[in-house]
Formats: structure tokens, C-alpha cells, sequence
């Protein structure tokens, strides 16, 4: 196991790689980092919802690929009675800004 272990780290080394892979581990799957902070949420009009059963889900911004992408708020039915939507949010990390998943609870 050692020797497979120095022989990895000659490796990285050789390549240039070592710096990368001891300064920055990757990331959770699925987690991506973002460097810029969010924007201020846009305010939106919720209007009537369409029946008891729905909730508001406040629109976000979103990261595609290199920019915040606004991404509109809606009315979703509950999954069940008494359900409660825990709003997504984004997080900061040393190493960025990640986004929380919304999720019913």
C-alpha cells in the first residue's frame, strides 16, 4: 500500500499535478463552487394560488456554466397535507458560493 501510495504522489509529482491535487480536493458530487457572490433576489408577484393545496416556491438565481441565471418563482401542489417547503438557499464556503436544494419537509 505505501509503495502504491509513493508511486501515485512520483506520479502527481512528475506531472505537475501534486500542487492542484493537495491544495484543492474536488468538490461533494454534484456540489459546484461558485467565486461570485449571488445577486439580490428579484422580487416577485405570487398572485392567488390556484387551490389550498399549493405553496409559493420563491424564485432563485441559478449558476449556468459562467453567470447567475434568474429562475422564476411557482405554485407547486404539496406532496402531502402539512408538507412544508424549506426554501433552497446559497451558501457560502471557503471556497465559493454552493446552492442548498429546496426540499419538502
Amino acid at each position: 500500500m505505501k509503495r502504491n501510495t509513493a508511486l501515485a504522489l512520483a506520479v502527481a509529482l512528475a506531472l505537475g499535478a501534486l500542487p492542484l491535487v493537495m491544495a484543492c480536493p474536488p468538490p461533494p458530487p454534484g456540489r459546484v463552487y461558485v467565486r461570485i457572490p449571488p445577486p439580490v433576489a428579484v422580487v416577485e408577484v405570487e398572485g392567488v394560488a390556484p387551490g389550498p393545496e399549493f405553496v409559493w416556491i420563491r424564485g432563485y438565481h441559478r449558476w449556468e456554466a459562467d453567470r447567475y441565471v434568474w429562475f422564476p418563482g411557482r405554485w407547486e401542489r404539496r406532496p402531502r397535507a402539512g408538507a412544508a417547503w424549506v426554501e433552497g438557499h446559497w451558501a457560502k464556503h471557503r471556497r465559493g458560493w454552493y446552492w442548498v436544494e429546496g426540499h419538502w419537509r
